[in-house]
């Protein structure tokens, strides 16, 4: 059973369309399996550096999954640290000259749909407990690049 799971989510793979603000799931036979909205990056445009607010383009791959359901995050708006906000996972990619970049939950549903993050892929937790058993370690992620700068 592990390995027919395993199986199944390394042949998928995810599209992110930063300019239509959707994640998308295709599998092997380019069925689109899954769709959800996402928040990407406040900023439009190629990351060129931390804390630039914008999420990287380009084909990474997902290198761990992780238990984000106790993190917390301090987003500078005077709240301090909020609890759940990353959501129940967090799929972290390799993206080089950068880490800390991943597809994750979100303690701010209301944010999908929009460019709103720190240049992390945000879902809302309900999407992403959708996808968790669908992507796995070695899927590939591809970021669309945005239409205009």
């Amino acid at each position: 059973m592990a390995c027919a799971i395993l199986g199944a989510t390394a042949a998928n793979r995810v599209l992110v369309d930063k300019p239509t603000l959707m994640l998308y799931v295709i599998n092997e036979h380019n069925d689109t399996i899954f769709r959800a909205p996402v928040c990407v990056g406040a900023a439009k445009g190629q990351k060129q550096r931390r804390g630039d607010m914008r999420t990287p383009e380009g084909t990474f791959e997902i290198t761990q999954v992780q238990d984000a359901s106790h993190w917390t995050h301090d987003f500078g708006d005077g709240a301090g640290e909020r609890a759940d906000a990353y959501g129940p996972y967090f799929f972290r990619l390799r993206t080089p000259g950068f880490s800390g970049i991943g597809i994750h939950g979100t303690c701010f549903p209301e944010s999908t749909g929009t460019r709103a993050s720190e240049g992390c892929i945000r879902l809302r937790n309900d999407d992403l407990r959708r996808l968790h058993p669908l992507i796995g370690r070695g899927t590939r992620v591809t970021v669309t690049p945005d239409r205009e700068r």
